[in-house]
């Protein structure tokens, strides 16, 4: 018996569809780890500064050596992850106004602290609080996906990072971090963006390309037209013209596949 050519077509559209929804769902399996780093991170930051603040003093930059141990872990643990680390509020230390518990490892795959130049008089970077990978959790007060960018006050590689707000009695305290090179995540997506049977690209909350199977849509560049936050915060997949977008759930990233 031959099926109607409507039929056949509703077959084809669900078996994208169930394409997509994988592809999203690994994608998100996968970003979704290093998000456990970060919480990790956060937990033992913020039982830190507890733990200060109830010997009746404010935190200096020697407290947040207690946190090398688990950023050590961590890195060692994730091969996705290249830095790692808890970046203060300004004004959260005594002794310096600012500060980057940070760590990182090499191309030979060494750990090392990151001990940046954060003198306003001689850094341009002295001032990382208007930078998304900060800013967002700050103002937000929720979990965030910044870039790709070129990581200028980390690693100058191509990079996303994965952040999160530390709070303390309310209080924002300053943002746990993740450090992937945009390298090693193509490693990772590509090869799952490849088996779409559309165009496909991943972006983040503001529409930047984080990785691209796409040639019209190059990682870096801008998405415009969809409004991605709406699509993550629905959180189910919707038709934006000849586009598809299907939200990584649980990971602020969306999956762009061309349709038409």
């Amino acid at each position: 018996m031959s099926q109607s050519p409507g039929l056949v077509g509703d077959a084809a559209t669900t078996s994208a569809g169930s394409a997509e929804e994988g592809v999203s769902a690994q994608v998100a399996r996968r970003l979704e780890a290093v998000f456990d780093s970060v919480a990790e991170t956060c937990a033992d930051t913020a039982e830190l500064l507890v733990r200060v603040a109830a010997e009746g003093r404010r935190p200096v930059t020697a407290d947040l050596a207690a946190l090398r141990p688990g950023l050590h872990l961590r890195l060692a643990r994730d091969e996705l992850v290249s830095g790692a680390g808890f970046i203060t509020a300004p004004g959260l230390l005594t002794d310096v106004p600012a500060w980057l518990e940070w760590w990182q490892t090499s191309a030979e795959g060494v750990l090392r602290p990151l001990l940046p130049d954060l003198d306003p008089g001689r850094s341009a970077y002295s001032d990382y609080t208007h930078w998304d990978w900060f800013a967002l959790p700050r103002d937000a007060g929720r979990r965030a996906l910044s870039g790709p960018y070129v990581d200028y006050l980390c690693s100058d590689e191509y990079s996303l990072t994965l952040s999160a707000p530390v709070r303390v009695a309310g209080r924002f305290a300053g943002v746990a971090a993740a450090d992937v090179y945009l390298r090693h995540f193509e490693a990772v997506v590509l090869p799952l963006l490849r088996r779409l049977p559309g165009p496909a690209h991943l972006v983040n909350a503001r529409g930047r390309v984080a990785a691209s199977a796409d040639p019209a849509h190059l990682a870096g560049s801008l998405t415009r037209g969809p409004d991605f936050t709406a699509v993550l915060e629905r959180g189910r997949a919707q038709m934006c013209g000849a586009t598809r977008l299907v939200p990584c759930r649980g990971v602020p990233l969306v999956l762009v596949v061309a349709t038409g």
